[in-house]
């Protein structure tokens, strides 16, 4: 699969890492092209301007700070059109850790608005350095990994990433529950802000029936 990774940061280079190690093809664009061009040295990939490695992938990984993301979108145009597109940012400030989007809607669908993308929401709810575990296990089991979108295409091509680097993959709906995987994480931002072990995460289902009444 040839997969636009959009941003150069942590979440960028550990997904990035990981499906690079899987046999994914990759290009990467950042703000700040040196940390681009080193990220793609470390793959095996290329490096290129937001449109250009937009327009390269099956599918884009959107990995960057909700501070930046109009000029990125600005950047990327209308590339990403009626592509699958993954979405892993939160916009949560870090004051009092609440959302910044308008109420009622979310960080997800504003993105597919802008781009005509086929958004899905995944991988936001855990720091960077759980996705640089291989595989990402806890308490024996693989994390699960939440995700949401419309688009049953885009949904596939999600759960296979998310398969890729060996975590667990749990639909929870449309594009509209992406809001709520937002708030879920500021709550894990406010617990890593206040000291938690970065590999903090919701350890949300095993499988097992749940008892009657719970």
């Amino acid at each position: 699969m040839r997969i636009g990774v959009l941003g150069a940061g942590a979440m960028a280079d550990a997904l990035g890492t990981r499906w690079a190690a899987a046999g994914h093809e990759l290009m990467v664009a950042g703000r700040t092209a040196d940390k681009a061009r080193a990220l793609a040295r470390k793959w095996g990939a290329r490096a290129g301007d937001f449109r250009e490695v937009a327009e390269f992938g099956d599918v884009a990984l959107i990995a960057v700070l909700y501070q930046g993301m109009p000029a990125t979108l600005a950047e990327i145009g209308d590339a990403l059109r009626d592509k699958p597109v993954v979405d892993c940012n939160n916009p949560v400030e870090t004051e009092k850790f609440t959302l910044v989007t308008e109420a009622g809607r979310s960080l997800a669908q504003d993105i597919g608005q802008a781009t005509g993308g086929h958004v899905v929401k995944a991988f936001n709810l855990c720091h960077a350095r759980v996705w640089e575990m291989d595989p990402p296990l806890f308490d024996g089991r693989r994390l699960v990994v939440p995700y949401c979108g419309d688009h049953s295409a885009a949904n596939d091509l999600t759960r296979r990433l998310i398969a890729d680097i060996g975590g667990e993959p749990l639909l929870v709906g449309g594009l509209e529950q992406a809001l709520h995987l937002e708030a879920m994480a500021a709550v894990v931002i406010s617990l890593l802000f206040g000291g938690r072990d970065p590999h903090t995460v919701f350890n949300l289902v095993d499988g097992a029936p749940v008892a009657a009444g719970l």
